[in-house]
């Protein structure tokens, strides 16, 4: 059975696509692709760029394949794989597979693509039709050309080969499908958290994406949960916490890098902002973590590179809420993108 699987992640400024050997949980070296992204893209040049990251990945492949070469395999993707089968899921609102109806080129046959499975696993942001593969961008701030945009029909005709499938899957999910491929295999429920722009989050039974469930906020997503009655992202977002320490010092602030730089040097305002926002980020996850009877929790995004700043008031917000929370596995990942590209590759292959 081929196990080299393609992929694609999309990100707020960037789409990743690369080649995944799921057998040893990492990157094939040299099919890596990153273009950048714009949050006002249009979609002629979204679908452009995805398709010249995706088609260099298949070429990249194509190369290696013709030329007899071993693959070399990335050695800055995680090395604690492990291989697990995983058993097919139903469609979620954060996961599903959409097939266009014509024959597939890309087979275990077809001319230096052996060992290529012609399904590929997308990894998308929400809000999103992920059965369908439509963007659902309307008033989020991000990618509002493309709302309403079927990306998997109107993306599959520029691959080439040109797929069976696409599978779409919210890219949340993918991060935590692929933390638990590479280092968390035994946990039997565990939380993503993704902190950056926003709060993305995902949960999983073993290896299934819950959302309907009265264990789980609505569809599985923290982002929809409230602080002091107003929406989590208020509190806890890029956006919240430079303007609330722009309004404490009248000083703008460049986004969360910057904040947290400010903080790591004693900036009293900055360090405040902070904590407050990630203690209360931990006082609304620990009720849902609590009743999904978590017991690991990874956490990736851009200001998780800041964790010794960040990490000490959301455990604070964990356990003051329930000290059991203190037994929990908490893990940090800064290599989220890569473990979103081999978490769509391990849904890509359910079912299969």
């Amino acid at each position: 059975m081929p196990s080299v699987v393609p992929v694609l992640e999309v990100g707020g400024s960037h789409v990743t696509a690369a080649a995944v050997d799921l057998d040893r949980g990492r990157i094939a070296d040299g099919t890596r692709r990153r273009l950048p992204l714009t949050p006002g893209i249009g979609s002629e040049d979204f679908l452009a760029a995805l398709a010249e990251a995706a088609n260099g990945v298949l070429s990249a492949l194509s190369a290696s394949s013709a030329s007899s070469a071993p693959s070399a395999l990335s050695a800055s993707s995680a090395s604690s794989a492990s291989s697990a089968s995983s058993a097919p899921s139903a469609p979620s609102a954060s996961s599903a597979s959409f097939a266009p109806s014509v024959p597939s080129a890309l087979s275990e046959t077809t001319p230096g693509a052996r060992g290529i499975r012609d399904t590929w696993g997308i990894a998308v942001p929400g809000p999103f039709d992920y059965a369908r593969g439509i963007a659902r961008y309307h008033g989020v701030g991000k990618f509002a050309a493309l709302d309403g945009l079927a990306v998997g029909e109107l993306l599959t005709p520029r691959l080439n080969p040109r797929p069976a499938r696409l599978r779409f899957l919210n890219d949340a999910s993918a991060f935590a499908l692929g933390a638990r491929h590479t280092a968390h295999a035994d946990s039997r429920r565990l939380v993503a958290v993704t902190l950056g722009t926003g709060v993305g989050s995902a949960f999983l039974d073993q290896r299934t994406i819950v959302e309907d469930d009265p264990r789980v906020p609505p569809e599985g997503r923290v982002d929809l949960l409230t602080i002091d009655g107003r929406p989590l992202e208020d509190t806890v977002s890029t956006r919240a916490m430079t303007a609330r320490y722009t309004d404490r010092t009248g000083r703008p602030v460049d986004g969360l890098r910057e904040l947290t730089a400010l903080a790591a040097v004693d900036d009293a305002t900055a360090r405040d902002v902070i904590t407050s926002a990630l203690r209360a980020l931990g006082t609304a996850l620990a009720p849902w973590l609590i009743a999904f009877e978590a017991d690991t929790v990874v956490f990736g995004g851009s200001i998780t590179a800041a964790w010794p700043l960040i990490g000490p008031p959301l455990t604070a917000g964990l356990t003051h809420h329930d000290p059991r929370l203190a037994r929990l596995t908490l893990s940090v990942h800064d290599d989220g993108e890569d473990q979103a590209l081999l978490g769509a590759a391990v849904f890509a292959t359910r079912g299969a």
